[in-house]
């Protein structure tokens, strides 16, 4: 028998740094994603003895492990370990397993890759032990391990996109997190995905240095207003994208470009301003990078007849243009015999 679970990457329009502790507990959150057909896949062979093997494909490395082994829960497999030992400590694990773990993203794309191989993960060995989770509840467990259990720093956002999929404004508090499908129009979801660009830039951004940064200042009280304000906006855009005003969403998403960069060092650097320069000289209305910053990919809102011509500028200055389309479903997990 083989157990496959794969959910899509996400793309993060507004109200990133929102979801990031302490300012999360303090003042609530909000966030707008959508996820795309880029993906986290995690395929599960049991064995007949106690011996767990793990293959990454990205980092093309395999370890083996036993049942009756503490994980030390760091480096390159810690989450990866972390999530195992969830299992290992709370459900009656039946046997080892061999699971490879492949991502259509590098390390470190700002993709949220890194939360849906956990969430991935988890639906795979939920479904090796036979027991089920909703969403919410798989999302939370995928953030406890993450940011608790293995004390990876980041925010909730990644979790409730791989869990859910779709386009969903997000809103987060101390105790709960609330998650609002959009249902948005054909001809809007169809047009935006036509005017967004997205594409590589390269690198990988240092997400633990940059929000490192961000919850110091948060801590001190340096940067609330810049949050206040990315909050504010991921309003405004949900309020633009579901009336399909997607030139106010791009001049938006501009506005919330500027306030980003001020939030944490690291966020952005010369390569990637000249990207965005360029970008907007061509025809870009406004765009901003896919996570914490430094690397990874960008997108840029478009107008209308634009499109080509700002992927032919950003090809020139060493960015690549991917393809993709929007992806409504969340975790999906299945068997093979």
């Amino acid at each position: 028998m083989l157990i496959r679970a794969r959910v899509p990457l996400r793309i993060s329009f507004a109200g990133g740094g929102t979801d990031v502790s302490p300012y999360t507990d303090e003042y609530g959150g909000a966030v707008l994603n959508s996820t795309i057909s880029r993906f986290a896949t995690v395929s599960l062979i049991p064995r007949k003895d106690s011996k767990i093997v793990v293959k990454s494909i990205d980092f093309d490395k395999t370890v083996h492990y036993d049942l009756s082994e503490d994980f030390s829960l760091s480096g390159q497999f810690g989450l990866i370990e972390g999530v195992i030992d969830h299992f290992k400590k709370h459900f009656n694990l039946p046997s080892g397993f061999e699971i490879t773990v492949q991502n259509d993203a590098p390390p470190g794309s700002g993709l949220g890759s890194s939360s849906a191989v956990s969430v991935a993960m988890i639906g795979a060995l939920l479904e090796f032990v036979g027991s089920s989770m909703t969403p919410y509840e798989i999302a939370e467990l995928s953030y406890k391990i993450e940011r608790i259990d293995v004390g990876i720093k980041g925010g909730r956002q990644d979790q409730y996109a791989a869990a859910f999929g779709g386009f969903n404004f997000i809103e987060f508090q101390r105790d709960y997190t609330l998650v609002q499908p959009l249902k948005l129009k054909e001809n809007i979801r169809l047009e935006l995905e036509h005017r967004l660009v997205v594409a590589y830039i390269g690198g990988s951004h240092n997400s633990s240095d940059i929000l490192s940064d961000q919850i110091k200042k948060a801590k001190k009280g340096q940067n609330i207003e810049m949050l206040h304000r990315q909050k504010k906006l991921a309003y405004e855009m949900k309020k633009a994208l579901l009336l399909g005003n997607l030139d106010e969403m791009g001049e938006i998403m501009h506005e919330a470009w500027q306030v980003k960069k001020g939030m944490a060092k690291g966020i952005t650097n010369e390569k990637i301003d000249t990207i965005y320069e360029s970008a907007r000289k061509s025809g870009a209305i406004g765009g901003k990078i896919s996570g914490a910053g430094g690397g990874g990919f960008m997108f840029f809102l478009t107008h209308p007849e634009k499109r080509y011509t700002v992927m032919d500028s950003l090809r020139k200055v060493g960015a690549q243009p991917i393809s993709y389309v929007f992806y409504g479903e969340g975790l999906q997990v299945w068997k093979i015999r």
